[in-house]
């Protein structure tokens, strides 16, 4: 699955060549040589809903900056967790007049418009990460990510097979479309799931509010968090709570990939954020320079993909060079 996500969300830069929390706004990308193309320089701006302290942002970052090296990119990067701020820096990515958009729609009722205004002005926009079923109606011209609801029915799959009795999800971001969709997911196939939501800006919360419940109700077995850092605090609530609960979890880190690999954490979803990153830069860059279509054959997938002990010693050296 893996090596199909890897391949699909390649391949269609292949095919183009050949047919709540405060707002942060920065500029990066393309250094101090400008890239290795030649040709016109294109200002591409990168918005989302990065949350603070959540490393999960700096594969996705790191994927759109070596594009934008290898482009000729002048990459502008900002990030809000709150969608109307979101919707804010889209406007001024609009107003700045950049030449493509790429955004992630986690909030996509505050954000979508704001993305649809991009798009009404003719600014090349994709989203990608977050907005997979919603992204075409706000004019974006493709999306790059995961199926958020195919992730979490795989990943209850695994737990029904583990022999779980009782699991909780853990949201750290309630209203998130992505996130809020993986919990969904794990209740369709393993449907004694029970959905926790926590303060994720507040790891000392988060790990209280675990901990609260793993002693509140002790038939929990399993814990799935949405995200590498909540994984980790999940293991820390589990040892307060003098719980046996397993945890599992999305996306991946280096500490995440460290605690597969000394099988504390059963298995992580990667939806590999360096490609998403990596893959909305390019194809902006694509149809800027050379016109290319990039909004036939439906979105990219770029996951879900299982890492857990069968894998992990190669991934997680991937993960130490912060590309998976």
């Amino acid at each position: 699955m893996r090596a199909l996500a890897v391949a699909g969300a390649l391949g269609i830069a292949l095919a183009a060549c050949s047919s709540q929390g405060g707002a942060q706004q920065e500029q990066g990308g393309g250094g101090p040589a400008g890239g290795n193309v030649g040709g016109e320089r294109y200002t591409i701006a990168m918005i989302t809903h990065e949350q603070p302290g959540d490393t999960f942002w700096d594969r996705i970052r790191a994927g759109a900056e070596d594009a934008a090296r290898a482009n000729n990119v002048e990459l502008k990067y900002s990030n809000a967790q709150a969608g109307p701020e979101q919707a804010t820096l889209v406007q001024n990515a609009i107003d700045s007049q950049v030449d493509g958009i790429a955004v992630t729609l986690a909030y996509v009722e505050q954000v979508g418009p704001a993305a649809k205004a991009a798009a009404d002005r003719g600014i090349p926009t994709v989203a990608f990460n977050a907005g997979k079923d919603q992204y075409q109606q706000f004019g974006a011209k493709m999306y790059f990510g995961s199926d958020e609801d195919l992730a979490g029915q795989a990943a209850g799959q695994r737990l029904a097979q583990d022999g779980a009795q009782k699991a909780i999800c853990v949201i750290q971001e309630q209203g998130h479309v992505a996130l809020e969709a993986r919990c969904a997911g794990v209740k369709k196939t393993f449907p004694n799931t029970e959905v926790l939501y926590v303060q994720g800006t507040d790891m000392a919360s988060v790990r209280s509010t675990i901990g609260a419940k793993l002693q509140e109700d002790p038939s929990i077995t399993h814990i799935v968090t949405l995200g590498a850092p909540f994984a980790l605090t999940a293991l820390q609530s589990v040892a307060d709570a003098g719980s046996k609960a397993k945890v599992a979890t999305f996306d991946l880190n280096v500490d995440a990939a460290k605690a597969i690999q000394d099988g504390k954490i059963m298995f992580a979803i990667d939806q590999q954020p360096y490609v998403q990153g990596y893959m909305a830069v390019t194809s902006l860059w694509l149809n800027l320079s050379n016109g290319n279509d990039i909004g036939g054959g439906g979105p990219v997938l770029t996951g879900p993909s299982f890492v857990d002990k069968s894998n992990i010693d190669q991934i997680v050296t991937y993960a130490q060079n912060n590309k998976r």
